[in-house]
């Protein structure tokens, strides 16, 4: 087939908003956007809201969110099919004058009624071309009533071909392709045609989509054709499928992808693990966006389906968490922390977070870890307190408040040998002391290192606490 001639890479993402934005879609716009980016080419995006019934503002809103989020800022765009009805309509009109288009006045029980009739017969089920203009052919009376629709008058022999960028060599009879119905009885174009005009119009030269939409493509081409149009190359990618094999669906995941920010999931994490959902360099399992975008071309796509896996997407986080800086780290918690109604100023919050982040798969596991520093002291449950704080305990908690108050340096190491001191001194072992310690000034029987504890609460919050006891 004759493809698109620009010398400058154009690709796009054209999500309906008839929902969130999920990961298989996400997907699917990252593959284009690196794709845009490896060749230094345009990535365009474009809103095909012409489902009045289903398209809402909310959704349009969360796509341009979770783009913003996933930072694959389009260059141009977003496009709105409901902005470009003329253009459409000035298409159509130019396709019935040149005869590659013609009204059809068969009505949809009508048109069942054909295709019922060749299932009956073992064929396709199909529109029978009852009104499509032929030489020679006497088409039926108008009927007065009746508002037409029109329809794409598709080659009748042959066959559409294109060798796709993913799945190889792919080939459609003509003869299995209906006449396509391009605008509904009151004018409004259908979903297939406004494609075709918009990626003509955008200069499309590639086209990476969901492999849903395989069957979509030779009737595009062929539309595309008819207009004498370039035509892009189509890549299509295989779907997601849940870590059951299945389809992927909510019960997995497949939620909006904005959810994933909520839960503590950082956005480069997640373009690293939607990258490797499908497309691999090597055997890296980690990378940059820079890397990405330098390694990424369409050979190394796989044909078949890709598997969501929740562990590895929180192994690939909790990467990005470790290797952050504290600083940065702190900027993306201190919100959370407000969320649980704690005050993120009340501590060194880099600080903290570097206490925390080696063990974190999460922001919001960070943060609920900083509600140790960050929030109000709650005290441990009495019976928790009442066995584990014996008078031996209360003996070594007093000795250790005494010894504590006179350190000239409240840092985690002078703490830390306090500690080791204080155990050799009492000949005990580190539970003894340990336990007791974070229970009274933590109120939790599990902590980090007690050193770094005890250091980012500060002495006045440690010592109040062990006088209070």
């Amino acid at each position: 087939m004759t493809s698109s001639t620009s010398s400058v890479v154009r690709t796009r993402f054209a999500p309906s908003p008839t929902g969130y934005l999920h990961l298989g879609g996400a997907r699917t716009a990252l593959f284009s956007w690196a794709f845009a980016r490896h060749h230094q080419g345009v990535f365009v995006l474009r809103i095909e809201d012409t489902d009045l019934e289903r398209s809402t503002p909310e959704a349009v809103q969360a796509i341009l969110d979770s783009m913003e989020w996933l930072g694959m800022q389009p260059d141009e765009g977003p496009f709105y099919q409901m902005q470009r009805m003329e253009r459409y309509r000035e298409v159509i009109a130019q396709m019935l004058k040149d005869g590659t288009a013609y009204h059809c006045y068969s009505s949809p029980a009508e048109v069942e009624a054909m295709r019922e009739k060749a299932r009956a017969a073992g064929l396709k089920p199909r529109y029978d071309g009852t009104w499509r203009p032929e030489a020679g052919k006497t088409l039926p009376p108008v009927p007065a009533d009746r508002q037409p629709v029109v329809r794409f008058k598709n080659p009748a022999d042959g066959a559409t071909s294109w060798n796709d960028l993913i799945k190889g060599p792919i080939s459609f009879d003509n003869s299995e392709l209906d006449d396509l119905i391009i605008a509904r009885p009151d004018g409004t174009p259908t979903y297939n045609f406004c494609v075709v005009v918009d990626d003509w119009d955008m200069q499309i030269t590639h086209v990476l989509r969901g492999d849903d939409h395989v069957n979509n493509t030779p009737r595009q081409i062929n539309i595309l054709r008819a207009l004498g149009a370039a035509l892009p190359e189509y890549g299509h990618v295989p779907m997601i499928l849940g870590p059951d094999g299945e389809k992927l669906s909510k019960r997995h995941g497949a939620v909006n992808v904005m959810e994933y920010d909520s839960d503590g999931y950082l956005p480069e994490a997640m373009i690293n693990y939607l990258a490797r959902l499908g497309w691999s360099h090597g055997n890296d399992e980690l990378f940059t966006r820079e890397q990405l975008v330098e390694w990424f071309d369409t050979r190394h796509l796989t044909k078949s389906a890709a598997q969501w896996d929740p562990k590895k997407l929180n192994w690939v986080n909790a990467h990005y968490i470790k290797h952050s800086s504290n600083e940065d780290l702190a900027a993306r918690v201190a919100p959370r922390i407000r969320q649980r109604q704690g005050d993120p100023d009340a501590v060194d919050l880099a600080a903290v977070m570097g206490l925390l982040k080696d063990r974190a798969d999460t922001l919001n596991q960070l943060a609920d870890g900083a509600m140790l520093f960050c929030g109000v002291y709650a005290p441990a449950d009495a019976e928790l307190l009442a066995e584990h704080l014996d008078d031996a305990a209360r003996a070594l908690l007093a000795d250790f408040a005494q010894k504590a108050q006179a350190l000239p340096d409240w840092t985690s190491e002078a703490l830390d040998a306090q500690i080791k001191s204080l155990l050799a001194d009492h000949g005990v072992k580190m539970p003894k002391l340990g336990i007791p310690l974070r229970l009274v000034v933590t109120g939790q029987k599990q902590t980090p290192s007690l050193g770094p504890v005890l250091a980012l609460l500060g002495r006045e919050r440690v010592l109040e606490r062990l006088a209070a006891t």
